[in-house]
């Protein structure tokens, strides 16, 4: 694991097990404060495994996860109100229309001034004209605009990204990760980004933690990963490294 100084987040030794099958085996790395991280892998890595974890939804079968500076294993519901997720496998309430399910989310995360904080928001999603529309309208990438609306409700300190830009247009994809870059300049906010598009991570992230198999392959900045293996692309590095653990 890469020391990380100023850390907001430090996984040591994360494990979990569904019965007999390991989905994330020894997993350890450190998130530094204002930072964009990609979790990359291709399916089946354990992205999804280890940001359920990181969200508390998950109790890992060994290791630790301090955020914050906090235990989050044992007092997660000290830091929740500090962080948010968005993922396009998670719906929102599909009868409720945008305006609803933001208000809902606003008073759930106590956050002040809800209205003026939707119609911001509402601003700079572009979700003016959908504000009085049903979720089970929209289109997809309606749909990830609110939710990342969503997700940005409480102006998260740590802000978790499960594919994000899944099944969306290259020209949605491109804003979105133009919004997030922005969201990191404008609050200092540290954002987890897992992936298995290696490009799109290669353009958003500062630094990369590649996943295989449940565990940790390699890490480092786009441009040390491609330097330290001799690659152009994370791809080809990720390639080579999974064939590799495959062979081992």
């Amino acid at each position: 694991m890469t020391e990380v100084k100023d850390s907001l987040l430090e996984v040591t030794g994360l494990s979990k097990k569904f019965g007999s099958s390991t989905a994330v085996k020894n997993l350890s790395f450190s998130l530094a404060r204002g930072s964009i991280v990609g979790l990359l892998g291709g399916n089946g890595a354990g992205k999804t495994t280890t940001l359920s974890m990181l969200l508390g939804l998950l109790e890992p079968s060994s290791g630790s996860i301090r955020l914050f500076g906090h235990d989050f294993i044992k007092d997660r519901h000290a830091v929740l109100n500090r962080i948010n997720f968005c993922s396009p496998y998670v719906d929102l309430p599909q009868r409720l229309t945008v305006r609803e399910n933001l208000r809902v989310f606003a008073r759930l995360y106590g956050v002040n001034q809800a209205g003026q904080v939707i119609q911001g928001l509402a601003e700079d999603f572009r979700l003016l004209d959908l504000m009085d529309q049903p979720i089970r309208r929209l289109s997809s990438g309606q749909k990830t605009r609110v939710s990342l609306a969503k997700a940005l409700i409480n102006q998260p300190e740590f802000l978790l990204l499960d594919e994000p830009t899944a099944s969306l247009s290259p020209d949605v994809s491109q804003w979105i990760r133009q919004r997030l870059a922005e969201y990191r300049d404008q609050t200092g906010a540290t954002i987890l980004f897992a992936s298995h598009d290696m490009r799109e991570v290669e353009l958003l992230c500062d630094h990369i933690v590649m996943m295989s198999n449940g565990q940790l392959i390699e890490e480092g900045s786009p441009q040390d990963l491609k330097t330290r293996h001799g690659k152009n692309s994370l791809e080809e590095v990720f390639l080579e490294l999974s064939e590799q653990e495959t062979k081992a």
